[in-house]
C-alpha cells in the first residue's frame, strides 16, 4: 500500500510542476490557434465582436484573389532564396571560422551579433545603412558599378533589399549551430585529411558536410520556418508590403487585412493556409532530407 501511495504522491508532484507550463500552452497556444480556426468561417465585424458565418467563403476568396496568389509567389520565393542563402553563407562562415586559430573569439562575435539583435533593431540599421538619398551602402554601390538604387519605387531593388536583410540577420544562428557540429569532427579524422592531402574546399564537402547532415536537416527547417513567419519586422520597418507590393510577404497581407483593413475573418483564413503551407513543407523536407542525413 506504501509503493502505491509514493507512486501516487509523485505523479501528483510531477502534474502539479507541469500545471503552470500547461496553464500557459493552453492560454496562449491552443485557445488562440482553435480561435483563429473558428474565425476563418466567418466574416467579422467591428474586430471580430459582431460576426456571420460564411463556411469557406474566406479561403475560396483568397484562392480567387490575384493579389493575394502573387503573395503566395513571393513568398515562396523569398523562402527559397533566404533558406538557400543564409545556409551558404553560414556554412562559409563557420568553416572559416573553424579553420582560423587565432582570433576566433573576435571573429565569432562578430560573425553571430546581427542575430542577437532584436528584428526591429536590425531593420531600422539596415533601413539607414541602405536608404536610397543618405545611405552608405547605396552610395558605395552606385559608385562603384555606375548603377542607380532606389528600392523605395523599383519593385525588384526592394524585394532584393529585403532578401539581403534576412539572410543577414540568419546567418549568425547558423553558424553557431554549423561551428559546434564542426568541432565535433573527431580530430583523427582531420589528421587523416591532411595525411591524405585533401584540399580544404574538398574536405567542407566530402568530409564534413555528411558529418553535419543531421544538423543542417535542423537548420533547414528552422530557416523554412524563419523565412515565412520571421520577416515581418523587416518588412514592416523597411518597405511595408512596397513598392507596388513587390515585398507583400504572405505574413504582412495577413497583418494588412487582420489590422490595417479589419478583416479579421479573411486574416484568420490566411493564418491557416500559412500554417498548413509551413507544416507540409516542414514534413516534406523532413522524409527527404531523412534519405540523406547520416545519423
Amino acid at each position: 500500500m506504501g509503493v502505491h501511495e509514493n507512486t501516487y504522491d509523485s505523479s501528483l508532484g510531477a502534474y502539479l510542476l507541469l500545471l503552470p507550463t500547461l496553464a500557459a500552452i493552453i492560454a496562449f497556444l491552443y485557445y488562440p490557434s482553435l480561435q483563429t480556426l473558428r474565425f476563418s468561417f466567418f466574416q467579422t465585424f467591428l474586430f471580430g465582436q459582431n460576426t456571420r458565418f460564411v463556411g469557406l467563403a474566406n479561403f475560396t476568396d483568397l484562392l480567387g484573389s490575384q493579389v493575394y496568389l502573387t503573395s503566395v509567389g513571393l513568398t515562396m520565393a523569398f523562402a527559397v532564396i533566404v533558406v538557400i542563402g543564409s545556409l551558404a553563407v553560414g556554412l562559409l562562415v563557420a568553416f572559416l571560422l573553424y579553420e582560423v586559430s587565432d582570433g576566433k573569439a573576435a571573429y565569432l562575435i562578430a560573425a553571430i551579433w546581427p542575430y542577437a539583435l532584436p528584428t526591429a533593431v536590425a531593420g531600422t540599421v539596415l533601413l539607414f545603412l541602405a536608404h536610397p538619398s543618405v545611405g552608405i551602402y547605396t552610395h558605395y554601390l552606385e559608385a562603384w558599378f555606375g548603377v542607380e538604387l532606389d528600392w523605395f519605387t523599383v519593385g525588384w531593388q526592394g524585394f532584393a533589399v529585403v532578401t539581403v536583410a534576412a539572410i543577414w540577420k540568419q546567418v549568425g544562428y547558423n553558424v553557431i549551430f554549423m561551428l559546434a557540429a564542426l568541432n565535433n569532427v573527431p580530430e583523427s579524422l582531420n589528421e587523416a585529411c591532411r595525411l591524405d592531402g585533401i584540399e580544404t574546399w574538398r574536405r567542407l564537402v566530402r568530409v564534413y558536410l555528411p558529418l553535419m547532415s543531421p544538423t543542417l536537416v535542423f537548420l533547414v527547417v528552422i530557416n523554412t520556418i524563419y523565412a515565412f513567419f520571421g520577416s515581418f519586422a523587416l518588412i514592416d520597418l523597411m518597405t511595408q508590403g512596397g513598392p507596388t507590393n513587390a515585398t507583400n510577404l504572405m505574413i504582412y497581407q495577413l497583418y494588412r487585412d487582420a489590422f490595417q483593413f479589419n478583416n479579421l475573418g479573411l486574416a484568420s483564413a490566411q493564418s491557416v493556409i500559412l500554417f498548413v503551407l509551413v507544416a507540409g513543407l516542414t514534413f516534406v523536407q523532413l522524409r527527404v532530407s531523412d534519405r540523406y542525413a547520416h545519423y
